[in-house]
């Protein structure tokens, strides 16, 4: 007898602004969902181990959902993640001109919250939540 699938009542979402080249997008989704995993610990499941007993790291036990949307969209979902309380993680496009994690968090800090020039948001909770939260973004291609 094999195993119903899962089914989860929380989403993992990265939401990113529609205007970044792919290498941007691959990158700013990274360092988002590295944030998710390192605060919310229920969100990793089990490490991996192949038929030779070679082991893995775990990973997420859930899908991320890629959302891409207008600057204008992401600010609202960013005002919408604040007020629901939600985990959740920011790049903005102040990151890619640093080279390491103090100049990263220095950049984030030196900007107040209505002026983060926003590129990708991270966000994990309910699944109604999470949905609102993204309202207005379509899935990334």
């Amino acid at each position: 007898m094999s195993e119903q699938p899962l089914r989860f009542d929380t989403k993992i979402a990265v939401l990113l602004r529609d205007d970044l080249a792919p290498w941007q997008r691959l990158n700013v989704t990274s360092f988002l969902v590295s944030g998710l995993g390192s605060q919310v610990p229920e969100v990793i499941g089990a490490p991996y181990e192949d038929a030779d007993g070679v082991g893995y790291l775990p990973m997420f036990r859930q899908p991320v959902l890629v959302f891409e949307a207008t600057k204008e969209v992401l600010r609202a979902a960013h005002t919408r993640v604040l007020s629901r309380s939600l985990p959740r993680a920011v790049f903005t496009a102040d990151l890619f001109s640093t080279g390491n994690d103090t100049d990263n968090r220095a950049a984030v800090r030196a900007v107040p919250t209505a002026d983060l020039d926003l590129v990708g948001l991270a966000v994990y909770g309910p699944k109604g939540g999470v949905d609102k939260v993204v309202k207005g973004a379509r899935m990334h291609p």
